[in-house]
């Protein structure tokens, strides 16, 4: 089950576990089952201190981790391997009494979490967005004896996802009730089940002290403004929703350079360590509802909390862009996706839709025809957008149909999940239906200003912040860089200078403001 390279690794992880532990198995005489014995067998020949098993669970093939003696709280259902593979390595050291390196104040809360909490999350192998879920659910299980989880493999147990009627993931159920959809942090997870962790945790951050510089936005623009302003040895915050912004939800990059091949969440991982070495104060799960300029830059949250700083780096990006026509947000996770990697394994065998001609909607189609029965492209435009060397390749597919001139109209469903696509012929007017199972939107980015809106800081008419070469607004002491900003290509490496210009900028206005 694992090569030589991947069974080192864990066996060099495996030395962490100071506790024994039991992986119990739950198989029948299944194909998956003989791989998942076979998984089983290699991870327990690895150390002595894990032990496997039979067992007999509610689903099968799958397996069960706890210390030994204990009843489990974390399983899997399926074969956790794909991306899911670390997420199996850290059940096996939390269970084996390795301490988790997440903020202490939010472990406290995670014990302290009062009533009974059985989590479900379905995933895709394929999927780089559910690990972080999974992981931050297996984690408050070691914390507290009242949460259980357990990771589905949505791609082994088919029936059960068409009961559920789940088309998009990671989607996550407590106590056999919808409970979240999408990526989602250890830190929303238990905002949600603590009613009262909004209001503290805004009263805290109003008590912060003033910045130096502070960051709205945790990408690469963000992290990179971050280094550069942290190296000056000033008072430096980050405030964002979540860190690694869209980046997060890149599965390749290759063209990153000096790194020839690297995948989002690894990068964003890399970036956030490296912002922590310069005590940079990283606040997260928070949102930017306002920016006022008196005589400090004030932003305030959308959890009523505000922070001040003497000079602001607006580094929100941007995110898919939607296509606004009816049915879309009616069938949103019933059909209608904006992520192939994480989605398209839910489509395996039907026919599919990809809205968009340019380089992201032909590598989705080329991507999800060798998982489906048919792609049909959907390109506004009279031809593609793609770079020439993606779109040979998929009209070489035979299972990839292209059409252009097409305006999508409407999304049509059956009320539980979609069943078509309306579109009109722009050449001719005819209105015309395609028969399918899901649509993937992929028609480029719209940047996250929106709370900009009532401020004095200029924007383009679509929303873009307008800088000079030095990443400076035209508000006094605020500065933007990335995606969010009329910077005209929208590239990690690109985001990364911005933000580095928009710090320097920024730091260049503080010393000039202490002369004056």
């Amino acid at each position: 089950m694992l090569d030589a390279n991947l069974k080192k690794q864990l066996d060099t992880y495996l030395q962490n576990i100071v506790k024994p532990i039991e992986i119990r198995v739950s198989t029948d005489n299944s194909e998956k089952s003989k791989e998942l014995e076979a998984l089983v067998d290699e991870i327990s020949g690895l150390s002595n201190k894990i032990t496997a098993q039979q067992s007999q669970a509610k689903r099968t093939p799958s397996m069960a981790i706890a210390p030994a003696g204990e009843e489990p709280r974390v399983s899997f259902a399926g074969i956790p391997l794909g991306h899911e593979f670390t997420s199996l390595v850290l059940a096996l050291l939390q269970a084996g009494g390795h301490p988790s390196k997440a903020d202490p104040e939010l472990l406290e809360q995670v014990r302290n979490l009062k009533g009974e909490f059985h989590f479900e999350t379905y995933i895709s192998l394929s999927c780089q967005n559910c690990p972080d879920v999974v992981q931050a659910l297996n984690l408050m299980t070691t914390l507290n004896p009242n949460i259980t989880h357990e990771m589905i493999d949505g791609g082994l147990f088919q029936k059960e996802v068409e009961k559920r009627n789940v088309m998009a993931v990671p989607a996550v159920y407590l106590n056999g009730e919808h409970f979240g959809q999408g990526r989602m942090s250890l830190e929303e997870i238990v905002g949600k089940l603590d009613t009262d962790a909004a209001e503290r945790k805004a009263e805290e951050l109003n008590e912060k002290a003033p910045y130096d510089l502070l960051v709205v936005g945790g990408g690469p623009a963000g992290a990179a403004a971050a280094i550069y302003a942290a190296r000056k040895g000033i008072r430096t915050g980050i405030v964002a929703e979540r860190f690694g912004g869209q980046v997060m939800d890149t599965v390749g990059i290759e063209n990153f350079i000096s790194v020839p091949y690297t995948e989002g969440p690894k990068l964003a991982a890399s970036l956030e360590q490296h912002v922590k070495e310069y005590g940079v104060d990283i606040i997260t799960d928070q949102r930017a509802a306002n920016l006022r300029r008196n005589e400090m830059v004030d932003i305030k949250l959308q959890s009523g909390a505000t922070l001040s700083s003497r000079s602001v780096v607006l580094a929100t990006g941007a995110r898919w862009r939607e296509l606004g026509v009816p049915g879309e947000a009616e069938y949103r996770t019933k059909g209608v996706a904006y992520c192939p990697h994480c989605d398209g394994p839910f489509f395996k065998g039907k026919r599919v839709a990809v809205i968009g001609g340019g380089n992201s909607g032909i590598e989705a189609a080329i991507d999800l025809a060798g998982i489906v029965e048919h792609v049909t492209v959907l390109e506004f435009a009279d031809k593609l957008r793609a770079d020439e060397v993606l779109v040979r390749k998929a009209q070489l597919m035979d299972n990839i149909d292209i059409i252009v001139n097409a305006q999508t109209t409407e999304v049509l469903g059956d009320g539980n999940k979609v069943n078509g696509l309306a579109y009109t012929d722009r050449e001719s007017g005819e209105n015309k239906q395609v028969e399918l199972a899901g649509v993937f939107v992929q028609i480029g980015l719209v940047p996250n200003t929106e709370f900009l809106k009532e401020t004095d800081v200029v924007m383009n008419r679509m929303g873009e912040i307008v800088i000079d070469e030095r990443g400076a607004t035209s508000v006094p002491g605020v500065y933007a860089a990335g995606d969010a900003t009329t910077v005209p290509y929208k590239q990690i490496v690109i985001s990364m200078g911005a933000g580095a210009t928009a710090a320097l900028g920024a730091f260049d206005y503080l010393i000039r403001s202490s002369i004056d």
